[in-house]
């Protein structure tokens, strides 16, 4: 897992919430820059088998490909590991009672979800990031 700090190396992508609101929809700005989760099982990519590259919905950088995406039957799109080390950022996650890990964007300290290791699934790394479809989006591999 990469660091977990307890404050954020500066962002690449910076916008003021207002420069937020008018980039996003509603539903996108509460869970990208507000840390909200969308319900389980209504988002655009639990199910979706399609190759390609998943990038964060509010600065586009890449996070994750399909190659790492797996079924875990949880409700969000799950994936076993980013597409590199340094493409997000984990940090501890106490709120609701709970404790996790959070996975930021590393580009633009969007909230993408949170990551579960030792749950048991066959990868190889023995880890669950759990993210929120709401904060990706899918770039199919052409043809």
């Amino acid at each position: 897992m990469s660091r977990q700090p307890t404050e954020l190396p500066p962002a690449k992508v910076a916008l003021s919430d207002d420069e937020w609101r008018q980039k996003l929809t509603p539903e996108e700005f509460a869970v990208l820059r507000q840390a909200g989760t969308e319900r389980p099982g209504v988002g655009e990519y639990v199910d979706t088998h399609t190759e390609g590259v998943y990038n964060c919905r509010a600065c586009d950088a890449e996070l994750f490909r399909s190659t790492e995406k797996f079924d875990s039957h949880c409700g969000w799109p799950s994936f076993f590991d980013p597409s590199q080390s340094d493409a997000v950022i984990l940090r501890p996650d106490d709120s609701h009672g709970m404790r996790r890990v959070e996975v930021l964007c590393a580009s633009c300290h969007s909230h993408l979800g949170h990551v579960f290791t030792g749950e048991g699934y066959p990868t190889p790394t023995d880890q669950r990031y759990c993210i929120n479809s709401i904060s990706l989006t899918l770039v199919p591999k052409k043809v």
